[in-house]
Protein backbone atom coordinates (compact mmCIF):
# COMPACT_ATOMS: atom_id res chain seq x y z
CA UNK A 1 0.00 0.00 0.00
CA UNK A 2 1.19 3.50 -0.79
CA UNK A 3 1.26 6.28 1.82
CA UNK A 4 -1.34 8.14 -0.27
CA UNK A 5 -3.90 5.31 -0.02
CA UNK A 6 -3.32 4.96 3.71
CA UNK A 7 -3.66 8.72 4.21
CA UNK A 8 -6.89 8.86 2.20
CA UNK A 9 -8.34 5.96 4.23
CA UNK A 10 -7.48 7.68 7.52
CA UNK A 11 -8.83 11.04 6.32
CA UNK A 12 -12.13 9.53 5.13
CA UNK A 13 -12.61 7.66 8.41
CA UNK A 14 -11.94 10.74 10.50
CA UNK A 15 -14.25 12.89 8.39
CA UNK A 16 -17.12 10.57 9.37
CA UNK A 17 -15.83 10.32 12.94
CA UNK A 18 -15.67 14.09 13.44
CA UNK A 19 -19.15 14.50 11.99
CA UNK A 20 -20.60 12.01 14.48
CA UNK A 21 -18.56 13.55 17.31
CA UNK A 22 -19.89 17.01 16.40
CA UNK A 23 -23.51 15.85 16.42
CA UNK A 24 -23.15 13.92 19.69
CA UNK A 25 -21.13 16.62 21.43
CA UNK A 26 -23.48 19.55 20.72
CA UNK A 27 -24.57 21.28 23.92
CA UNK A 28 -22.55 18.82 26.00
CA UNK A 29 -22.03 20.14 29.53
CA UNK A 30 -19.63 18.81 32.16
CA UNK A 31 -22.00 15.99 33.13
CA UNK A 32 -22.33 15.09 29.47
CA UNK A 33 -18.53 14.94 29.19
CA UNK A 34 -18.09 12.89 32.38
CA UNK A 35 -21.04 10.42 32.30
CA UNK A 36 -23.09 11.22 29.18
CA UNK A 37 -25.94 12.69 31.31
CA UNK A 38 -26.95 9.05 32.03
CA UNK A 39 -29.12 8.91 28.91
CA UNK A 40 -27.26 6.33 26.79
CA UNK A 41 -29.34 3.32 25.56
CA UNK A 42 -27.86 0.13 27.04
CA UNK A 43 -27.81 -1.78 23.73
CA UNK A 44 -25.84 1.04 22.07
CA UNK A 45 -23.36 1.03 24.96
CA UNK A 46 -23.05 -2.79 24.73
CA UNK A 47 -22.19 -2.62 21.03
CA UNK A 48 -19.84 0.33 21.58
CA UNK A 49 -18.06 -1.53 24.42
CA UNK A 50 -16.71 -4.04 21.88
CA UNK A 51 -14.84 -1.23 20.13
CA UNK A 52 -13.53 0.10 23.43
CA UNK A 53 -12.37 -3.27 24.78
CA UNK A 54 -10.78 -4.37 21.47
CA UNK A 55 -7.81 -2.04 21.11
CA UNK A 56 -5.14 -1.75 18.44
CA UNK A 57 -3.13 -4.21 20.52
CA UNK A 58 -5.81 -6.87 20.05
CA UNK A 59 -6.12 -6.08 16.35
CA UNK A 60 -2.40 -6.47 15.68
CA UNK A 61 -0.84 -8.50 18.49
CA UNK A 62 -3.42 -11.24 19.08
CA UNK A 63 -3.28 -12.70 15.52
CA UNK A 64 0.53 -12.81 15.71
CA UNK A 65 0.46 -14.26 19.21
CA UNK A 66 -0.86 -17.65 18.05
CA UNK A 67 2.63 -18.65 16.91
CA UNK A 68 3.88 -18.86 20.50
CA UNK A 69 0.69 -19.15 22.58
CA UNK A 70 -1.74 -20.94 20.24
CA UNK A 71 -5.35 -20.33 21.34
CA UNK A 72 -4.41 -20.18 25.04
CA UNK A 73 -5.64 -16.58 25.17
CA UNK A 74 -9.20 -17.94 25.09
CA UNK A 75 -8.57 -19.38 28.57
CA UNK A 76 -8.08 -15.83 29.77
CA UNK A 77 -11.11 -14.62 27.80
CA UNK A 78 -13.27 -17.21 29.59
CA UNK A 79 -12.07 -15.59 32.80
CA UNK A 80 -12.99 -12.19 31.34
CA UNK A 81 -16.58 -13.40 30.93
CA UNK A 82 -16.84 -14.52 34.56
CA UNK A 83 -15.25 -11.26 35.72
CA UNK A 84 -17.76 -9.19 33.75
CA UNK A 85 -20.64 -11.04 35.40
CA UNK A 86 -19.14 -10.19 38.80
CA UNK A 87 -18.94 -6.53 37.76
CA UNK A 88 -22.54 -6.61 36.53
CA UNK A 89 -24.00 -7.99 39.74
CA UNK A 90 -21.72 -6.54 42.44
CA UNK A 91 -19.96 -3.34 41.34
CA UNK A 92 -22.54 -1.72 39.05
CA UNK A 93 -25.36 -1.73 41.67
CA UNK A 94 -22.93 -0.25 44.21
CA UNK A 95 -21.77 2.59 41.94
CA UNK A 96 -25.31 3.50 40.86
CA UNK A 97 -26.55 3.42 44.45
CA UNK A 98 -23.84 5.93 45.39
CA UNK A 99 -24.57 8.05 42.27
CA UNK A 100 -20.84 8.32 41.44
CA UNK A 101 -19.31 10.41 38.67
CA UNK A 102 -15.87 8.96 39.39
CA UNK A 103 -15.84 5.43 40.81
CA UNK A 104 -12.93 6.34 43.10
CA UNK A 105 -15.37 8.43 45.11
CA UNK A 106 -16.26 5.08 46.72
CA UNK A 107 -12.81 4.93 48.32
CA UNK A 108 -13.24 8.37 49.88
CA UNK A 109 -16.64 7.43 51.28
CA UNK A 110 -15.36 4.10 52.57
CA UNK A 111 -11.90 4.96 53.93
CA UNK A 112 -10.98 8.63 53.55
CA UNK A 113 -9.23 11.18 51.38
CA UNK A 114 -5.80 9.48 51.25
CA UNK A 115 -7.34 6.25 49.97
CA UNK A 116 -9.38 8.21 47.44
CA UNK A 117 -6.33 10.05 46.10
CA UNK A 118 -4.27 6.85 46.07
CA UNK A 119 -6.89 5.05 43.96
CA UNK A 120 -7.15 7.98 41.58
CA UNK A 121 -3.37 8.25 41.15
CA UNK A 122 -2.96 4.53 40.57
CA UNK A 123 -5.71 4.69 37.94
CA UNK A 124 -3.96 7.65 36.34
CA UNK A 125 -0.66 5.77 36.13
CA UNK A 126 -2.32 2.53 34.99
CA UNK A 127 -4.41 4.10 32.27
CA UNK A 128 -1.72 6.43 31.02
CA UNK A 129 0.78 3.58 30.66
CA UNK A 130 -1.74 1.14 29.18
CA UNK A 131 -3.21 3.62 26.70
CA UNK A 132 0.22 4.83 25.65
CA UNK A 133 1.46 1.27 25.05
CA UNK A 134 -1.59 0.58 22.87
CA UNK A 135 -1.27 3.79 20.89
CA UNK A 136 2.48 3.23 20.54
CA UNK A 137 1.79 0.10 18.51
CA UNK A 138 -0.46 2.07 16.17
CA UNK A 139 2.23 4.71 15.73
CA UNK A 140 4.72 1.97 14.83
CA UNK A 141 2.41 0.72 12.05
CA UNK A 142 1.71 4.23 10.75
CA UNK A 143 5.45 4.90 10.77
CA UNK A 144 5.94 1.85 8.53
CA UNK A 145 3.08 2.68 6.16
CA UNK A 146 3.10 6.49 5.97
CA UNK A 147 5.72 8.47 7.83
CA UNK A 148 8.82 6.45 7.01
CA UNK A 149 8.19 6.42 3.22
CA UNK A 150 7.72 10.20 3.41
CA UNK A 151 10.89 10.62 5.48
CA UNK A 152 9.04 12.05 8.49
CA UNK A 153 10.31 11.39 12.05
CA UNK A 154 8.54 9.31 14.68
CA UNK A 155 7.82 12.26 16.99
CA UNK A 156 5.78 13.94 14.20
CA UNK A 157 3.84 10.68 13.86
CA UNK A 158 3.07 10.74 17.60
CA UNK A 159 2.06 14.41 17.47
CA UNK A 160 -0.42 13.80 14.64
CA UNK A 161 -1.84 10.60 16.18
CA UNK A 162 -2.40 12.02 19.67
CA UNK A 163 -3.64 15.30 18.16
CA UNK A 164 -6.41 13.50 16.27
CA UNK A 165 -7.49 11.72 19.45
CA UNK A 166 -7.63 15.02 21.31
CA UNK A 167 -9.64 16.71 18.56
CA UNK A 168 -12.54 14.29 18.44
CA UNK A 169 -12.90 13.97 22.24
CA UNK A 170 -12.43 17.62 23.22
CA UNK A 171 -16.10 18.60 23.06
CA UNK A 172 -18.41 15.79 24.02
CA UNK A 173 -16.32 13.41 26.12
CA UNK A 174 -18.30 10.26 26.99
CA UNK A 175 -21.38 11.62 25.22
CA UNK A 176 -19.40 11.62 21.96
CA UNK A 177 -17.49 8.43 22.71
CA UNK A 178 -20.57 6.22 22.97
CA UNK A 179 -21.62 7.07 19.41
CA UNK A 180 -18.17 7.22 17.86
CA UNK A 181 -17.37 3.86 19.46
CA UNK A 182 -20.45 2.44 17.77
CA UNK A 183 -19.00 3.44 14.40
CA UNK A 184 -15.62 2.02 15.38
CA UNK A 185 -17.09 -1.31 16.48
CA UNK A 186 -18.91 -1.65 13.18
CA UNK A 187 -15.73 -0.86 11.18
CA UNK A 188 -13.68 -3.21 13.36
CA UNK A 189 -16.01 -6.18 12.90
CA UNK A 190 -16.41 -5.63 9.16
CA UNK A 191 -12.62 -5.34 8.78
CA UNK A 192 -11.70 -8.54 10.61
CA UNK A 193 -14.49 -10.57 8.95
CA UNK A 194 -13.53 -9.43 5.45
CA UNK A 195 -9.81 -9.96 6.13
CA UNK A 196 -10.63 -13.55 7.18
CA UNK A 197 -12.72 -13.96 4.01
CA UNK A 198 -10.01 -12.66 1.65
CA UNK A 199 -7.21 -14.69 3.23
CA UNK A 200 -9.32 -17.88 3.36
CA UNK A 201 -10.33 -17.38 -0.28
CA UNK A 202 -6.69 -16.95 -1.31
CA UNK A 203 -5.93 -20.24 0.43
CA UNK A 204 -8.81 -21.85 -1.48
CA UNK A 205 -10.87 -22.52 1.65
CA UNK A 206 -14.63 -22.63 1.88
CA UNK A 207 -16.14 -22.10 5.33
CA UNK A 208 -16.13 -25.79 6.26
CA UNK A 209 -12.58 -26.26 4.93
CA UNK A 210 -11.36 -23.18 6.79
CA UNK A 211 -12.90 -24.45 10.03
CA UNK A 212 -11.22 -27.84 9.59
CA UNK A 213 -7.85 -26.29 8.70
CA UNK A 214 -7.92 -24.08 11.81
CA UNK A 215 -9.02 -26.98 14.02
CA UNK A 216 -6.22 -29.26 12.76
CA UNK A 217 -3.56 -26.56 12.91
CA UNK A 218 -0.72 -26.79 15.40
CA UNK A 219 -1.72 -23.29 16.52
CA UNK A 220 -5.27 -24.13 17.62
CA UNK A 221 -4.58 -25.82 20.97
CA UNK A 222 -6.73 -23.97 23.52
CA UNK A 223 -6.48 -25.64 26.95
CA UNK A 224 -3.20 -26.23 28.77
CA UNK A 225 -3.38 -28.44 31.87
CA UNK A 226 -0.03 -30.26 31.55
CA UNK A 227 2.61 -28.01 33.09
CA UNK A 228 1.84 -25.98 36.22
CA UNK A 229 4.94 -23.85 35.59
CA UNK A 230 3.85 -22.94 32.04
CA UNK A 231 2.57 -19.36 31.66
CA UNK A 232 -0.24 -20.83 29.55
CA UNK A 233 -1.47 -23.19 32.31
CA UNK A 234 -5.29 -23.05 32.38
CA UNK A 235 -5.94 -21.93 35.94
CA UNK A 236 -3.25 -19.24 35.74
CA UNK A 237 -4.89 -17.79 32.64
CA UNK A 238 -8.50 -18.28 33.77
CA UNK A 239 -8.08 -16.77 37.24
CA UNK A 240 -5.91 -13.97 35.87
CA UNK A 241 -8.68 -13.25 33.33
CA UNK A 242 -11.32 -12.95 36.06
CA UNK A 243 -9.36 -10.55 38.22
CA UNK A 244 -7.83 -8.66 35.30
CA UNK A 245 -11.24 -7.71 33.89
CA UNK A 246 -12.55 -6.79 37.36
CA UNK A 247 -9.58 -4.46 37.79
CA UNK A 248 -9.26 -3.09 34.25
CA UNK A 249 -12.99 -2.76 33.56
CA UNK A 250 -14.94 -2.72 36.82
CA UNK A 251 -12.40 -0.60 38.72
CA UNK A 252 -11.28 1.47 35.73
CA UNK A 253 -12.82 4.93 35.28
CA UNK A 254 -12.33 4.62 31.51
CA UNK A 255 -14.53 1.57 31.06
CA UNK A 256 -16.99 2.36 33.84
CA UNK A 257 -17.73 5.82 32.42
CA UNK A 258 -19.62 4.07 29.63
CA UNK A 259 -21.51 1.81 32.01
CA UNK A 260 -22.41 4.75 34.24
CA UNK A 261 -23.80 6.58 31.21
CA UNK A 262 -26.73 4.12 31.05
CA UNK A 263 -30.10 5.22 32.46
CA UNK A 264 -30.03 2.91 35.48
CA UNK A 265 -28.23 -0.05 37.05
CA UNK A 266 -30.48 -2.59 35.34
CA UNK A 267 -29.68 -1.26 31.87
CA UNK A 268 -25.98 -1.09 32.73
CA UNK A 269 -26.07 -4.73 33.84
CA UNK A 270 -27.67 -5.79 30.55
CA UNK A 271 -24.95 -3.93 28.66
CA UNK A 272 -22.20 -5.69 30.60
CA UNK A 273 -23.60 -9.20 30.12
CA UNK A 274 -24.24 -8.79 26.38
CA UNK A 275 -20.85 -7.19 25.69
CA UNK A 276 -19.11 -10.03 27.62
CA UNK A 277 -20.67 -12.64 25.33
CA UNK A 278 -19.87 -10.68 22.18
CA UNK A 279 -16.28 -10.07 23.26
CA UNK A 280 -15.57 -13.82 23.45
CA UNK A 281 -16.60 -14.41 19.84
CA UNK A 282 -14.79 -11.33 18.54
CA UNK A 283 -11.48 -12.38 20.11
CA UNK A 284 -11.98 -15.89 18.75
CA UNK A 285 -12.19 -14.33 15.26
CA UNK A 286 -8.83 -12.62 15.78
CA UNK A 287 -7.24 -15.93 16.76
CA UNK A 288 -8.72 -17.64 13.68
CA UNK A 289 -7.31 -14.80 11.59
CA UNK A 290 -3.90 -15.44 13.15
CA UNK A 291 -3.93 -19.11 12.17
CA UNK A 292 -4.87 -18.21 8.59
CA UNK A 293 -2.01 -15.70 8.42
CA UNK A 294 0.56 -18.32 9.45
CA UNK A 295 -0.93 -20.92 7.11
CA UNK A 296 -0.72 -18.41 4.26
CA UNK A 297 2.89 -17.49 5.10
CA UNK A 298 3.89 -21.15 5.31
CA UNK A 299 2.27 -22.08 2.01
CA UNK A 300 3.90 -19.14 0.18
CA UNK A 301 7.34 -19.32 1.80
CA UNK A 302 7.08 -15.84 3.30
CA UNK A 303 9.79 -14.91 5.79
CA UNK A 304 8.01 -13.40 8.76
CA UNK A 305 9.43 -10.66 11.02
CA UNK A 306 10.81 -11.80 14.39
CA UNK A 307 8.32 -9.62 16.28
CA UNK A 308 4.89 -11.23 16.04
CA UNK A 309 3.22 -7.80 16.33
CA UNK A 310 4.35 -7.07 12.76
CA UNK A 311 3.02 -10.25 11.10
CA UNK A 312 -0.52 -9.05 10.35
CA UNK A 313 0.53 -5.55 9.22
CA UNK A 314 3.19 -6.95 6.88
CA UNK A 315 1.01 -9.57 5.19
CA UNK A 316 -2.03 -7.27 4.93
CA UNK A 317 -0.24 -4.28 3.44
CA UNK A 318 2.78 -5.50 1.49
CA UNK A 319 1.05 -6.56 -1.74
CA UNK A 320 0.23 -10.19 -0.98
CA UNK A 321 -3.50 -9.45 -1.30
CA UNK A 322 -5.67 -6.96 -3.21
CA UNK A 323 -5.41 -3.33 -2.08
CA UNK A 324 -8.82 -3.61 -0.45
CA UNK A 325 -7.35 -5.99 2.15
CA UNK A 326 -4.79 -3.38 3.15
CA UNK A 327 -7.48 -0.71 3.31
CA UNK A 328 -9.57 -2.95 5.56
CA UNK A 329 -6.54 -3.53 7.79
CA UNK A 330 -5.91 0.21 8.15
CA UNK A 331 -9.62 0.86 8.74
CA UNK A 332 -9.83 -1.83 11.44
CA UNK A 333 -6.62 -0.64 13.05
CA UNK A 334 -7.64 2.98 13.36
CA UNK A 335 -11.12 1.95 14.50
CA UNK A 336 -9.67 -0.19 17.29
CA UNK A 337 -6.81 2.08 18.25
CA UNK A 338 -8.54 5.43 18.34
CA UNK A 339 -11.46 3.96 20.26
CA UNK A 340 -9.19 2.88 23.11
CA UNK A 341 -7.06 6.03 23.02
CA UNK A 342 -10.04 8.38 22.90
CA UNK A 343 -11.79 6.74 25.81
CA UNK A 344 -8.55 6.67 27.81
CA UNK A 345 -7.96 10.38 27.22
CA UNK A 346 -11.52 11.19 28.29
CA UNK A 347 -11.34 9.07 31.45
CA UNK A 348 -7.94 10.49 32.40
CA UNK A 349 -9.37 13.98 32.03
CA UNK A 350 -12.41 13.03 34.12
CA UNK A 351 -10.42 11.39 36.91
CA UNK A 352 -7.81 14.15 37.12
CA UNK A 353 -10.46 16.89 37.10
CA UNK A 354 -12.90 15.20 39.50
CA UNK A 355 -10.62 13.17 41.77
CA UNK A 356 -7.32 15.00 41.95
CA UNK A 357 -8.26 18.65 41.32
CA UNK A 358 -11.77 18.31 42.82
CA UNK A 359 -13.02 20.80 40.22
CA UNK A 360 -16.34 19.07 39.55
CA UNK A 361 -17.47 19.80 43.09
CA UNK A 362 -17.31 23.54 42.53
CA UNK A 363 -20.50 25.41 41.73
CA UNK A 364 -19.10 27.45 38.83
CA UNK A 365 -19.87 25.38 35.72
CA UNK A 366 -17.80 27.63 33.43
CA UNK A 367 -14.75 27.43 35.67
CA UNK A 368 -15.03 23.62 35.78
CA UNK A 369 -15.30 23.52 31.98
CA UNK A 370 -12.16 25.66 31.60
CA UNK A 371 -10.24 23.42 34.00
CA UNK A 372 -11.45 20.30 32.21
CA UNK A 373 -10.30 21.63 28.81
CA UNK A 374 -6.84 22.50 30.15
CA UNK A 375 -6.51 19.09 31.77
CA UNK A 376 -7.59 17.47 28.47
CA UNK A 377 -4.70 19.18 26.66
CA UNK A 378 -2.29 18.23 29.44
CA UNK A 379 -3.30 14.56 29.30
CA UNK A 380 -2.72 14.51 25.53
CA UNK A 381 0.77 15.98 25.96
CA UNK A 382 1.71 13.47 28.67
CA UNK A 383 0.39 10.59 26.56
CA UNK A 384 2.55 11.69 23.62
CA UNK A 385 5.66 11.86 25.82
CA UNK A 386 5.03 8.39 27.28
CA UNK A 387 4.64 6.95 23.76
CA UNK A 388 8.02 8.43 22.78
CA UNK A 389 9.58 6.95 25.92
CA UNK A 390 8.11 3.53 25.23
CA UNK A 391 9.52 3.67 21.72
CA UNK A 392 12.97 3.83 23.29
CA UNK A 393 12.40 1.13 25.91
CA UNK A 394 10.13 -1.42 24.19
CA UNK A 395 11.60 -4.92 23.96
CA UNK A 396 8.60 -7.25 24.20
CA UNK A 397 5.31 -8.10 22.56
CA UNK A 398 2.94 -5.21 23.17
CA UNK A 399 0.03 -7.39 24.26
CA UNK A 400 2.31 -8.99 26.84
CA UNK A 401 3.54 -5.58 27.99
CA UNK A 402 -0.03 -4.37 28.52
CA UNK A 403 -0.91 -7.22 30.89
CA UNK A 404 2.42 -7.08 32.74
CA UNK A 405 1.90 -3.37 33.41
CA UNK A 406 -1.70 -4.04 34.49
CA UNK A 407 -0.51 -6.66 36.97
CA UNK A 408 1.57 -4.08 38.81
CA UNK A 409 -0.56 -0.94 38.55
CA UNK A 410 -4.12 -2.29 38.89
CA UNK A 411 -3.30 -4.70 41.73
CA UNK A 412 -3.46 -2.09 44.52
CA UNK A 413 -6.78 -0.73 43.16
CA UNK A 414 -8.26 -4.24 43.16
CA UNK A 415 -7.02 -4.86 46.70
CA UNK A 416 -8.45 -1.57 47.99
CA UNK A 417 -11.92 -2.16 46.55
CA UNK A 418 -11.94 -5.82 47.66
CA UNK A 419 -11.12 -4.80 51.24
CA UNK A 420 -13.81 -2.14 51.19
CA UNK A 421 -16.54 -4.39 49.78
CA UNK A 422 -15.83 -7.66 51.60
CA UNK A 423 -14.90 -6.37 55.06
CA UNK A 424 -16.41 -3.86 57.46
CA UNK A 425 -13.07 -2.72 58.87
CA UNK A 426 -11.86 0.86 58.82
CA UNK A 427 -8.19 1.69 58.19
CA UNK A 428 -5.72 4.34 59.21
CA UNK A 429 -6.16 6.37 56.08
CA UNK A 430 -2.77 8.11 56.16
CA UNK A 431 -0.93 4.79 55.76
CA UNK A 432 -2.80 3.71 52.62
CA UNK A 433 -0.39 5.30 50.08
CA UNK A 434 2.50 3.42 51.72
CA UNK A 435 0.62 0.09 51.52
CA UNK A 436 -0.31 0.67 47.88
CA UNK A 437 3.30 1.44 46.95
CA UNK A 438 4.84 -1.46 48.87
CA UNK A 439 2.53 -4.11 47.39
CA UNK A 440 3.92 -3.83 43.80
CA UNK A 441 7.47 -3.73 45.21
CA UNK A 442 6.96 -7.03 47.08
CA UNK A 443 5.28 -8.43 43.98
CA UNK A 444 8.27 -7.49 41.80
CA UNK A 445 10.77 -9.04 44.24
CA UNK A 446 8.80 -12.30 44.33
CA UNK A 447 8.41 -12.30 40.55
CA UNK A 448 12.16 -11.93 40.02
CA UNK A 449 13.01 -14.75 42.43
CA UNK A 450 10.06 -17.13 42.01
CA UNK A 451 11.94 -19.79 40.02
CA UNK A 452 14.62 -20.00 42.70
CA UNK A 453 12.32 -19.74 45.71
CA UNK A 454 9.34 -21.77 44.42
CA UNK A 455 10.98 -24.75 42.68
CA UNK A 456 10.89 -23.35 39.15
CA UNK A 457 7.43 -21.74 39.32
CA UNK A 458 7.01 -18.90 36.82
CA UNK A 459 4.44 -16.21 37.46
CA UNK A 460 2.21 -15.06 34.63
CA UNK A 461 -0.57 -12.47 34.76
CA UNK A 462 -1.76 -13.94 38.08
CA UNK A 463 0.70 -11.40 39.51
CA UNK A 464 -2.32 -9.08 39.56
CA UNK A 465 -4.02 -11.35 42.11
CA UNK A 466 -0.86 -11.53 44.23
CA UNK A 467 -0.49 -7.75 44.10
CA UNK A 468 -4.09 -7.29 45.25
CA UNK A 469 -3.53 -9.84 48.03
CA UNK A 470 -0.48 -7.94 49.32
CA UNK A 471 -2.58 -4.76 49.34
CA UNK A 472 -5.41 -6.53 51.18
CA UNK A 473 -2.98 -7.85 53.82
CA UNK A 474 -1.48 -4.37 54.17
CA UNK A 475 -4.96 -2.97 54.83
CA UNK A 476 -5.47 -5.59 57.56
CA UNK A 477 -2.21 -4.48 59.18
CA UNK A 478 -3.21 -0.79 59.25
CA UNK A 479 -6.87 -1.49 60.11
CA UNK A 480 -8.44 0.21 63.10
CA UNK A 481 -9.82 -1.88 65.95
CA UNK A 482 -13.31 -0.44 65.57
CA UNK A 483 -15.62 -1.39 62.71
CA UNK A 484 -18.08 0.64 60.69
CA UNK A 485 -20.66 -0.20 58.11
CA UNK A 486 -19.64 0.02 54.50
CA UNK A 487 -21.57 2.46 52.33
Amino acid sequence: MTPVIVSITIAAYFAVLFFISHLAGRKADNQGFFIGNRKSPWYVVAFAMIGSSISGVTFISVPGWVSTNSFSYLQMVLGFTVGQLIIAYILIPLFYRMNLVSIYGYLESRFGNSSYKTGAWFFFISKMLGASVRLFLVCVVFQLLVFEPLGWPFFLNVFCTVGLVWLYTVRGGVKSLIWTDTLKTFCLLVSVLLCIYFIASNLGFKLSEMTLAVKNSEYSKTFFFDDFNDKRYFFKQFLAGIFTVIATTGLDQDMMQRNLSCKNASDSRKNMVVSAIMQFFVIAMFLILGVLLYLFAGRNGITLPPKTDKVFPMIATQGYFPVVTGILFVLGLIAAAYSAAGSALTSLTTSFTVDILKSAGKKDENRTAKTRKRVHIGMAVVMGLVILLFNVLNNTSVVDAVYVLASYTYGPILGMFAFGIFTRKQVKDRYIPVVALLAPVFCFILHQNSEQWLNGYKFSYELLILNALFTFIGFLIVAKKTTDKTP
